[in-house]
């Protein structure tokens, strides 16, 4: 058998062949747990084992801290609208994102002098990076101050100031679709 897979041997008449062994432990820590590495030298084997064990500090506290899911959400705003205080906006949209529970994924910056239509880069890189949220500094950083019916279909659109909350489930009817009927048969 090899050194490396011997299994210990049961003493023989008060004496252990592993007792001339030398060991040595060293312990490191790290967020989460402890690592040990234990080594045995054996002065008459060229040959000395090497095992590595990794424990969690407390099991019981590391059950509930198992990566959990977080949605994603981008923020979006006008440089028109937020002017001198965009660098505030944006820290109020990744704290409010933050707050919220969101994983923060973008911020899409809207400068109306490149004349590209926002809303349409808004909802392709919500639908690449798979956003459930957009997170604005206000209503007002969307063309004549009202969010875009066609945006929260497809997100939940979440307003700095008033802090509020456009949810995609429970959007009522926009003024200019056609009301749905229903019949029965």
């Amino acid at each position: 058998m090899t050194p490396s897979r011997r299994k210990r041997p049961a003493s023989v008449a008060g004496h252990d062949e592993w007792s001339n062994m030398t060991r040595r432990i060293r312990l490191g820590e790290f967020p989460g747990g402890v690592l040990e590495i234990n080594a045995y030298d054996d002065p008459t084997d060229s040959h000395s084992g090497v095992y590595l064990e990794s424990r969690h500090a407390d099991h019981r506290a590391q059950r509930g801290a198992e990566m959990q899911y977080r949605p994603t959400a981008i923020g979006y705003l006008r440089t028109d609208v937020s002017g001198i205080a965009r660098f505030h906006d944006e820290s109020q949209i990744r704290t409010l994102a933050t707050r919220l529970g969101y994983d923060f994924a973008d911020m899409i910056v809207y400068d109306p002098k490149f004349g590209r239509p926002p809303v349409a880069r808004l909802k392709a890189q919500a639908t690449r990076l798979a956003a459930e949220a957009v997170i604005i500094p206000g209503p007002e950083h969307f063309e004549s101050g009202r969010i875009p019916p066609s945006l929260v279909e497809k997100l939940d659109v979440i307003t700095v100031t008033p802090e509020t909350t456009y949810a995609r489930r429970a959007t009522p009817p926009s003024p200019e679709l056609p009301q749905r009927t229903v019949t029965g048969t």
